[in-house]
């Protein structure tokens, strides 16, 4: 597959390091020779010192080979004509990133896609479910439904409370037990467990489960007297807090502070001041939070432009007693800091974005990709085809690639979990699990 991208900030970046795992014929064009210097020594990809948006060249990049053209620039009109540019010129499908949420109405994809934008990104969109996704549940790290939620993926927190520390998984997740432990992070460390592995104390476990097991999971986890979200206060007015206000359910009331005035006034204008308050303040002054009740707030989220100033905010929610808090770090060099210090769930929108976009990139008939950047780790949605070697042997006769491991299969809308002796046929889809692998080297199992 041949990948063009253009523009070599924090998306193409991560995205480039996403496809050096999978030797993928990849160019990278950028205007900035600083900005390839950095790149060069460190992926396996070809460089252009050039604009995308000049025909030469797109020519020079080989676009009229291009399985995939990805425009990601800071610049959402250069983002756009490019892409116009590069469909013009052959590349099959082109994604171009923007900064506007009218252009993601869906009475509007036939028209971009008429005039050769094949697909938009919009990172606040994106950070936005997330975001109310981590606040449905706050006991969970992170939550990704799989299949509309035939299945459902828990990154949890294990602490003292947690009943299934120090036992061997092989007694815990049995063929008959309602969840399977797909991936603990430790430390620095990623884990694709077998049967004699164990959940420590302080691990983040990543459960592979139902809908219908989600309260038994938060009682063996110990989770129960977490409180659930019916307070939010925002840091940050700005369009990843507006998105993300507008997908909350109506139980939860929401509270905006805003530093800036001018700001505040436009907040007014866009949001609904029936379901959210707009408050003109320094979301870290302790005063302001204690006089807007954060005693009686269940989370924080922090969307403050920057890192360290989302991160110390969270810290003070956290001293101050509210258990779920979110934040949003942008610089990737600070997110492993922002975990080691326990803030809870963050939110990278570049990276979030690079995920969204390597979902395009695969061969194998994939519905769904996420990549987890804190445990280095791609959770995709295969589906089986007609014939293919998955549906001729069981699993445990398979001959996975070390690092991969399938949490579970949906079948007729209806999700299953897989052990070693589960047989999957056509049609299923299934989910992997991938430690430090090429997807690719599994796309044969399902083709």
């Amino acid at each position: 597959m041949k990948i063009i991208i253009s523009g070599a900030y924090a998306i193409g970046t991560h995205l480039a390091k996403l496809l050096s795992r999978n030797r993928y014929d990849t160019v990278l064009i950028d205007d900035d020779e600083d900005r390839l210097a950095s790149i060069n020594s460190e992926y396996d990809l070809m460089t252009i010192h050039a604009s995308a948006s000049r025909i030469k060249t797109l020519n020079d990049a080989g676009v009229k080979n291009a399985d995939l053209f990805i425009a990601v620039t800071p610049d959402e009109n250069r983002n756009m004509n490019s892409c116009i540019l590069a469909k013009a010129l052959g590349a099959k499908r082109t994604v171009a990133k923007i900064d506007n949420n009218e252009y993601i109405d869906p009475r509007f994809k036939a028209t971009f896609d008429r005039i050769g934008i094949s697909s938009l990104i919009y990172p606040e969109e994106l950070a936005a479910r997330d975001i109310t996704n981590g606040l449905k549940m706050s006991w969970v790290r992170q939550y990704w439904d799989v299949h509309n939620g035939a299945l459902v993926m828990l990154g949890i927190k294990l602490r003292e409370g947690c009943e299934i520390l120090n036992q061997p998984l092989r007694t815990l997740c049995g063929p008959d037990d309602p969840y399977h432990v797909v991936a603990i992070k430790r430390n620095d460390e990623t884990i694709i467990p077998g049967g004699n592995d164990v959940l420590q104390l302080h691990d983040i476990a990543f459960f592979m489960t139902t809908r219908q097991y989600i309260p038994y999971i938060r009682r063996i986890v110990g989770k129960e007297g977490y409180a659930d979200v019916k307070n939010v206060i925002i840091m940050g007015g700005g369009a990843t807090a507006v998105r993300a206000m507008e997908k909350m359910p109506e139980y939860m009331n929401v509270k905006i502070i805003e530093q800036d005035e001018q700001r505040c006034e436009v907040l007014n204008e866009l949001v609904d001041t029936s379901r959210a308050m707009i408050i003109h303040g320094d979301g870290r002054d302790i005063g302001l939070l204690t006089e807007e009740g954060i005693k009686n707030t269940q989370a924080f989220v922090a969307l403050a432009p920057n890192a360290e100033t989302n991160i110390l905010a969270c810290l003070t929610a956290k001293r101050l007693g509210v258990r779920k808090t979110v934040a949003m770090v942008e610089n990737l060099d600070y997110v492993t800091m922002a975990e080691s210090l326990d803030i809870g769930t963050i939110i990278n929108k570049k990276a979030l974005a690079a995920s969204h976009i390597y979902q395009m990139m695969l061969d194998a008939d994939v519905n769904n990709t996420r990549f987890l950047m804190s445990i280095n780790t791609d959770i995709a949605e295969f589906v089986a085809q007609p014939g293919s070697k998955i549906t001729r042997k069981k699993v445990f006769e398979l001959g996975l690639p070390k690092g991969a491991t399938i949490g579970g299969l949906v079948r007729n809308g209806e999700g299953y979990l897989v052990n070693g002796d589960t047989q999957v046929q056509e049609g299923d889809s299934v989910v992997v699990f991938c430690y430090n692998i090429d997807l690719t080297k599994l796309e044969k199992f399902f083709n």
